[in-house]
């Protein structure tokens, strides 16, 4: 089981089981200061037993619930702006047997502060019983009034993965003036796994040709992959999309992640806008983003585009509409021959968890001897030259190391990841 800022992951009825649920979610009731939570869930087989242990949790200890029943994640956290808090009942982009819960407090994820109240043992006073809702959200409206129209009335078409952002998506896309078509609308009989960003997505990328762009989202929506001309763009074309669409609606000041490609940042610059960076993790993202009054940004190696007027967390279907309200206009082609001349390649490594910070320890010494510029803040990343850089980090998810690196040339680029992977060999090797 992960216990993370990302939330609670884990393989269902392995070691995530409903008493687990229990009281994470009694945990939980103590945060929720406005006594209202908004619940919601993904497409998983498990889901709906999740959900209905969660929301008896959280009604035991006072809460009264807003059931939303299977909707994306972005459409959770909108509305958890209303009522307060919310809960999401996903594991994102793992595999269908792994499921997990989101905590949001006021609008965004948990922050380190308040996880330990969530996953360690907390004693309780007795509350009266809470009340359940049923209820719909006006995400789809709302979001409409930020993207506005497209008037070329584009040819897209849309792999929902088997999971929620199906009756989402579609009816953005509609509703702002695109001709879709849909596929993998169900999970039963999806012909891809549930993270877009690893798949090779064979289907979505045949029809692709015949249509202006592609877009596939995971379980939750709140991933975003997009497909042009039968090629699977790299996820930080995603965040430059977004980037670009609200450069042009008037946004100029952003926060990336460590992990974005140095092409966003330079484009943002060249257009008269301020960038900072964060630690990875769209949570990092957005404490920085409110810190500093940001208007938008992302985390390029999940396609994260966020906008936090509209949403504190990365928002797959709000930016599916954003891109599509660009095609067949100038900075739609702009940003993409700018980013196309970068390469980013990203790997990762098994290494058991236990290890991961004696591993980071290692690295961090060698890498700091061979490049003159560091940073520490998340992980070890080394910056080569001002076009090319490497970064080392530890998973909050997963027993992995990630590797991330990027370069104006591609050979380069690949030698740069190949020398990071063999160090983590030696070093894991050193420490275990």
């Amino acid at each position: 089981m992960k216990k993370t800022i990302s939330g609670i992951r884990g393989v269902f009825g392995e070691d995530l089981g409903l008493n687990d649920i229990l009281e994470f979610c009694g945990n939980f009731s103590s945060l929720i200061k406005s006594k209202k939570c908004v619940i919601g869930k993904d497409t998983r087989p498990s889901g709906s037993m999740i959900k209905e242990t969660a929301c008896a949790a959280l009604m035991t200890n006072g809460i009264n619930v807003f059931n939303l029943e299977t909707v994306p994640t972005p459409v959770v956290f909108r509305e958890a702006r209303k009522y307060g808090s919310g809960l999401i009942i996903s594991s994102s982009h793992n595999p269908i047997e792994w499921n997990g819960m989101k905590f949001i407090i006021n609008g965004k994820g948990i922050n380190e502060q308040e996880l330990p109240q969530i996953i360690e043992h907390q004693k309780r006073l007795k509350s009266k019983i809470g009340a359940e809702k049923d209820i719909t959200s006006t995400y789809v409206e709302d979001a409409k009034k930020i993207i506005g129209s497209t008037e070329n009335n584009p040819k897209i078409i849309v792999d929902i993965g088997g999971g929620a952002a199906s009756g989402y998506a579609p009816e953005l896309l509609s509703m702002i003036g695109c001709d879709i078509e849909i596929i993998n609308k169900d999970l039963l009989g999806c012909t891809r796994g549930p993270d877009p960003v690893s798949d090779e997505l064979s289907e979505l990328i045949t029809i692709s040709n015949k249509k202006e762009i592609g877009f596939a989202f995971d379980l939750d929506g709140d991933r975003l992959v997009v497909v042009r001309k039968g090629k699977k763009q790299a996820p930080d074309i995603t965040v430059g999309l977004g980037v670009a669409r609200s450069l042009a609606l008037g946004y100029k000041d952003f926060v990336l992640s460590t992990d974005t490609s140095i092409s966003v940042e330079k484009f943002i610059k060249e257009k008269g806008g301020t960038v900072q960076r964060s630690k990875v993790g769209e949570v990092n993202v957005i404490d920085l983003m409110l810190k500093n009054n940001a208007q938008a940004g992302g985390e390029g190696s999940s396609g994260g585009f966020i906008l936090p007027e509209f949403n504190y967390c990365r928002d797959g279907i709000l930016t599916s509409g954003l891109i599509a309200s660009m095609l067949g206009t100038s900075e739609f082609n702009e940003i993409l021959n700018y980013m196309k001349s970068y390469y980013q390649i990203r790997e990762k490594i098994k290494v058991d968890s236990s290890f991961h910070d004696k591993v980071i320890d290692k690295l961090t010494s060698k890498i700091s001897k061979e490049y003159s510029e560091t940073n520490t803040s998340d992980g070890i990343k080394g910056i080569i030259d001002e076009d090319s850089w490497i970064l080392i980090r530890k998973s909050n998810t997963e027993d992995i190391i990630r590797v991330s690196a990027e370069s104006n040339n591609e050979t380069k680029c690949k030698k740069i990841v190949n020398d990071a992977l063999e160090l983590i060999n030696q070093s894991y090797d050193k420490v275990r």
